[in-house]
């Protein structure tokens, strides 16, 4: 079979090698810059890989490239995810995606269903693991109250000036700071500001990191009825948001362009653009935080099914803790995809695999091959 691969970054380059070196599979990568998609399949460097130009928003271009192949992976930032959506379902062709996205992928699920395609979206670290925990958790539980996710990349000691490094697309990274947050509370969903309800935590083996709310329930908004408190937080370094704060009110993340000496400059992208360049620093080895609590009933009694992973740069190979939890997560679930494994069509939301005893064993027993291990405690009152 051929997969088509689409966004050759950090995240889409790590799951493409993990496809290509663990599949007979055809596994062609695709990308705006021609350079960089034939660098990458270059490096695999495996006979069942290569690579073409793509120009996603050129939509006869991207459907006349979908037609050739069986299965789609979508590695693009979040404003052109749900559109590669709708073109893959307008193809029908499967696709496994992980853009964080504004809109609801499920708003595509009749139409997916129409089509007679399986859509995977959120396919990573979080959206993608913690939901895939969640479903799992749900699923044992008689009655659900309470979901709460925190989740952090972060090098492995904080490094000026904002104690952060970036290791994933500096857009969806200012997506995460400005997207209003969708959370749960006393049953009701509510927006509430991104960077709000800090908190200071302490996590073994790390220490004491700050937590604020950001927008990564997704499709858990939707599926997981009935709960009383629902939330993800994301985890920095402590005095990291009061630095962010400083940059979204003097307008960097804004939008709208200004005249700088008659050129239209739009502060967001020339912000995203320094980012990139200032806080990419390959040197700096990284970390990857993850803490779900699901809490409820289960045969009468209080419960609450806690999950935990701490995952580091692998030095062997020069793969960011981030790529690996979050490139390794969609290749897997691309695998049980093309082994006919995931039967459902329409939009499948990650929870979902979750929930089907057989398709979690085999995610989570191929993220333990890959070297990322969850720790699974539970406790009864």
């Amino acid at each position: 079979m051929r997969v088509l691969l689409v966004g050759c970054g950090n995240i889409g380059s790590a799951a493409a090698d993990d496809l290509a070196k663990n599949t007979s599979h055809e596994v062609t990568v695709a990308d705006n810059d021609r350079t960089r998609a034939k660098i990458v399949a270059e490096n695999i460097g495996t006979d069942n890989t290569s690579w073409i130009q793509l120009d996603v928003t050129n939509h006869d271009q991207l459907t006349q490239a979908l037609r050739g192949f069986d299965l789609i992976m979508g590695f693009l930032p979040g404003k052109l995810g749900y559109h590669f959506i709708e073109a893959c379902i307008g193809a029908k062709k499967d696709l496994v995606d992980v853009s964080y996205m504004v809109e609801n992928p499920l708003a595509l699920d009749e139409k997916a269903k129409k089509a007679g395609v399986t859509i995977v979206p959120d396919c990573g670290l979080a959206p993608g693991i913690s939901n895939v925990l969640v479903g799992h958790a749900t699923e044992q539980m008689n009655k659900t109250n309470a979901i709460h996710l925190m989740v952090g990349g972060l090098p492995e000691k904080p490094v000026p000036p904002l104690g952060y490094t970036i290791t994933w697309s500096p857009e969806s990274l200012i997506d995460e700071y400005t997207r209003k947050a969708r959370i749960v509370k006393e049953g009701m969903r509510k927006d509430i500001q991104a960077l709000s309800g800090l908190e200071e935590i302490e996590i073994p083996k790390v220490g004491k990191l700050e937590a604020f709310y950001t927008d990564g329930l997704r499709t858990l908004l939707f599926t997981i009825t009935g709960v009383d408190d629902m939330w993800e937080k994301t985890l920095r370094y402590p005095g990291h948001v009061e630095k962010i704060k400083t940059l979204k009110v003097l307008g960097l993340f804004d939008e709208k362009q200004v005249d700088v000496g008659g050129l239209k400059v739009a502060p967001r992208k020339l912000t995203a653009k320094l980012l990139g360049q200032k806080l990419r620093m390959p040197r700096i080895k990284d970390i990857v935080v993850l803490e779900v609590s699901v809490q409820g009933t289960k045969n009468r009694r209080k419960t609450v099914l806690s999950y935990h992973l701490l995952d580091f740069f692998d030095r062997k190979h020069g793969i960011t803790a981030m790529a690996r939890t979050t490139a390794y997560p969609a290749s897997i679930i691309a695998q049980l995809m093309l082994k006919k494994s995931i039967k459902e069509t329409g939009i499948v939301a990650p929870e979902r695999i979750g929930m089907k005893e057989e398709l979690f064993n085999m995610f989570i027993n191929e993220l333990g091959r890959r070297g990322i291990r969850l720790v699974e405690e539970t406790t009864i009152e």
